[in-house]
């Protein structure tokens, strides 16, 4: 039995971990992970004739994975807690898609593009929790088939984006509304923060919340982006910040969509 710790540089959001979870839920020989999102790390407890495989696996995700060490274990296989994993997927999952629904509204509302856009990064996370929900006992081959569909949809959505940003800009439209931007997209933030609180809280009893931690998340920085382009509404009297905020997120999006896509493979 081996131990070794891997660095993933960006592993800076719950999602990336639902991803890595996924990348690796089937693979034999694996019997614990550990995530430690401040520092970016993740230890596996697994048998030691799979540590190339394993390796291969993560570096094949694009995040930036980096073997740290390797060491023999004398602990023996872990017990996931699978009925504790479901409940706290579940949770995240239900969050993440009610400020889907609820930023996808008011984005309409307000014409703001910056919030459709974290709208639709709000749903790929909840698709990626969804996934990891497939992941905890079920058959790898339907876990791919699944990220398949759910990578193809989110591509998509964010061509459509994409495009509708692009009419926006040489087409003449209303201000959105700067107070619904930042207004929703600061709840939009504390849910973020507390999804991230519950799943590093999950791994230890004494983790906490910290500064550091929240402020590299992506997802936050993106809420924290979208309030931005909303002062910059008010303050240049132009739509042009919403778009640029609208445009960034759906490139991120279509990040994510193209590595769910490789869990497909």
């Amino acid at each position: 039995m081996k131990q070794s710790v891997f660095h993933i540089s960006q592993m800076d959001c719950p999602s990336e971990e639902s991803l890595i979870r996924l990348k690796l839920g089937g693979t034999n020989g694996i019997h614990g992970l550990s995530f430690d999102l401040e520092k970016r790390q993740l230890t596996v407890t697994h048998d030691a004739e799979i540590l190339e495989n394993l390796s291969t696996q993560l570096e094949s995700l694009k995040l930036g994975s980096r073997l740290v060490s390797s060491e023999e274990s004398e602990e023996g296989p872990v017990n996931l807690e699978v009925k504790g994993q479901r409940k706290l997927l579940w949770t995240v999952l239900l969050v993440n898609f009610a400020f889907f629904l609820l930023e996808a509204a008011f984005g309409w509302i307000s014409g703001s593009m910056g919030l459709v856009a974290d709208s639709l990064d709000m749903l790929a996370d909840a698709g990626v929790y969804g996934l990891s929900l497939l992941a905890v006992g079920a058959a790898v081959q339907r876990q791919k088939q699944v990220a398949g569909i759910a990578g193809i949809f989110q591509v998509l959505l964010a061509i459509l984006g994409f495009a509708e940003v692009v009419r926006r800009f040489f087409g003449y439209e209303e201000l959105p509304d700067f107070r619904m931007m930042m207004g929703i997209s600061f709840f939009a933030l504390l849910a973020n923060a507390y999804c991230l609180y519950l799943l590093q809280r999950s791994k230890s009893s004494g983790a906490h919340l910290k500064a550091s931690m929240i402020f590299t998340s992506n997802d936050i920085i993106i809420n924290l982006g979208v309030m931005l382009a909303g002062g910059l509404v008010l303050w240049l009297n132009s739509r042009i910040p919403d778009l640029v905020i609208g445009g960034i997120v759906f490139l991120v999006v279509s990040v994510g969509a193209f590595r769910i896509l490789r869990l497909a493979k």
